[in-house]
């Protein structure tokens, strides 16, 4: 699978984790940054990734911050863009099953290192459901069902 991902300061631990991680299992992955720990600005960093999911460059986006909630609020400014914070399998499953969700936002600080791998690779191996599902991703589009 195509991915873009890229994180703040704040989440650039678990990037580098997931990096590794992704790019050993075979995914094409493209990192926008940050590339250290020194305090960045993060939306200089997620927005990128919201951009290249939403033009269609990459079929999923990976964003990374303190907690994921300001990530996925410069995501979610993109038209096409369903970013969804997770914090556990569960969340991440559901986000895919019921939101198709494109984008994952992740908070470094919220999700113990050991979860971290089961919740993206949930997330990557969960089909939209479709069904309901669908009909409501439509309303939330504005899109007459």
């Amino acid at each position: 699978m195509k991915i873009a991902i890229g994180s703040d300061h704040a989440g650039f631990r678990y990037k580098e984790i997931l990096r590794a991680s992704l790019r050993n299992a075979g995914h094409d992955l493209t990192d926008f940054g940050t590339h250290s720990t020194e305090p960045v600005d993060y939306p200089l960093f997620i927005r990128p990734v919201a951009e290249a999911v939403a033009a269609g460059r990459f079929e999923r986006g990976i964003v990374l911050g303190g907690s994921g909630n300001g990530e996925a609020i410069v995501a979610n400014r993109l038209r096409g863009i369903r970013c969804t914070v997770c914090w556990s399998i569960e969340s991440a499953r559901l986000a895919r099953q019921h939101n198709d969700a494109n984008v994952l936002s992740l908070g470094e600080r919220l999700i113990p290192e050991s979860d971290l791998l089961p919740v993206v690779r949930t997330w990557l191996a969960t089909p939209f459901e479709g069904g309901r599902h669908a009909q409501r991703l439509a309303l939330i589009d504005g899109v007459a069902v």
